[in-house]
């Protein structure tokens, strides 16, 4: 059975916020819609579920974000997933150049947790704390193999 990754899909606090902040590292809206009813219920198991919600896109085309901002139920605030917890934990890009999209990142008020590494000169790499405290990766690759 062939099988695809459609999309990663994200709560967060304010969708405007988080539009502006993935915009800004590269990706488009392609599209944005507000969704409730006996569809929206059954698919996701909450009842009386309403979120407005954005599907961004990778400029490859091939990798997509689906962020929601619940109007009800209310959304649950969390506590920040860490990298060694089980579940998923964060969402990854690759960017060509890792010090812009940090002074991106850094214009939404989100910083790597400890800083730049270095992974055996193939990738500079880091971890930051994006909108709704999610967890971003960004990778600059720099030796192409």
């Amino acid at each position: 059975m062939p099988i695809k990754l459609e999309n990663v899909g994200v709560t967060v606090h304010d969708l405007e916020a988080a539009i502006s902040f993935f915009t800004d590292l590269g990706l488009t809206v392609i599209g944005r819609d507000t969704v409730s009813g006996e569809w929206t219920d059954t698919a996701v198991g909450l009842d009386g579920n309403h979120a407005k919600i954005a599907m961004l896109q990778t400029p490859d085309g091939h990798g997509r974000l689906e962020l929601f901002e619940y109007i009800h139920p209310q959304a649950i605030d969390t506590e920040p997933t860490r990298p060694h917890e089980i579940g998923m934990h964060r969402v990854a890009f690759s960017v060509d150049d890792i010090d812009k999209a940090l002074e991106v990142a850094a214009k939404h008020g989100c910083h790597p947790l400890r800083g730049v590494a270095n992974y055996e000169d193939i990738y500079k790499l880091t971890y930051l704390r994006g909108p709704s405290g999610i967890l971003v990766m960004l990778a600059e690759e720099v030796k192409k193999n």
